[in-house]
C-alpha cells in the first residue's frame, strides 16, 4: 500500500505528510454551472429574489466554502489561503431544455507545500449551492453541472489546464 497516499502501511485513512515538500505559489480556478429558469435569472438581476442580493451572498459563501475545505473534505490539509476570487458569468439565452445559466468561477491562491484545487472546487459547490438556497422558492428545478478544475499551476506536477 506504500504507493498509495493516503493510506498508511496498515491501510488506513491518513493525511499525507507534505513537509519537505518544496513551497511554491500554488493557483487552481474551477467552474460551476447553476441551470435555472429564465425568470429566475431576471429576478436575481433584478433584485427581486426575496432573501437579497443572490449573488454577493453567494459570492461570500464561496469564499467561505474555500477556506473551510479541510473542515469539510476529510484528508484536506488545512492552509493559509492568500487569496480567493469568486464571479460569475449569467447566460440569459436559454438553451434547448428552456433554461439560463450562471457560470461560477472560483480561483485560489496560496505559497505552501500542497495545491489548492479542491478549496477552488469547494467554493464553485458553495456558491452554487447558496444560489439554489436563495431561489428555491420560485424555482426549484434548478441544477448543476461542470464542475470542474480548470487549471492549476505550481508544486511538483507542475501546470495543468483542462482542454476544452
Amino acid at each position: 500500500m506504500a504507493d498509495l497516499t493516503h493510506f498508511n502501511d496498515a491501510g488506513r485513512a491518513r493525511m499525507v505528510d507534505v513537509s519537505q515538500k518544496v513551497s511554491t505559489e500554488r493557483i487552481a480556478t474551477a467552474q460551476g454551472k447553476v441551470l435555472l429558469l429564465p425568470e429566475t435569472l431576471e429576478r436575481i438581476q433584478s433584485g427581486r429574489i426575496a432573501k437579497g442580493d443572490v449573488l454577493a451572498v453567494a459570492q461570500v459563501a464561496g469564499v467561505m466554502g474555500a477556506k473551510h475545505t479541510p473542515h469539510l473534505i476529510p484528508m484536506c490539509h488545512p492552509l493559509l489561503l492568500t487569496s480567493v476570487d469568486v464571479d460569475f458569468k449569467e447566460d440569459p439565452q436559454p438553451d434547448v431544455s428552456g433554461q439560463c445559466s450562471i457560470m461560477v468561477f472560483a480561483t485560489v491562491k496560496t505559497t505552501g507545500g500542497t495545491g489548492v484545487e479542491m478549496e477552488a472546487l469547494t467554493a464553485v459547490s458553495v456558491a452554487a449551492l447558496t444560489i439554489y438556497d436563495m431561489c428555491k422558492a420560485v424555482d426549484k428545478g434548478m441544477s448543476f453541472g461542470e464542475i470542474c478544475l480548470l487549471s492549476k499551476s505550481g508544486g511538483k506536477s507542475g501546470t495543468y489546464t483542462r482542454s476544452m
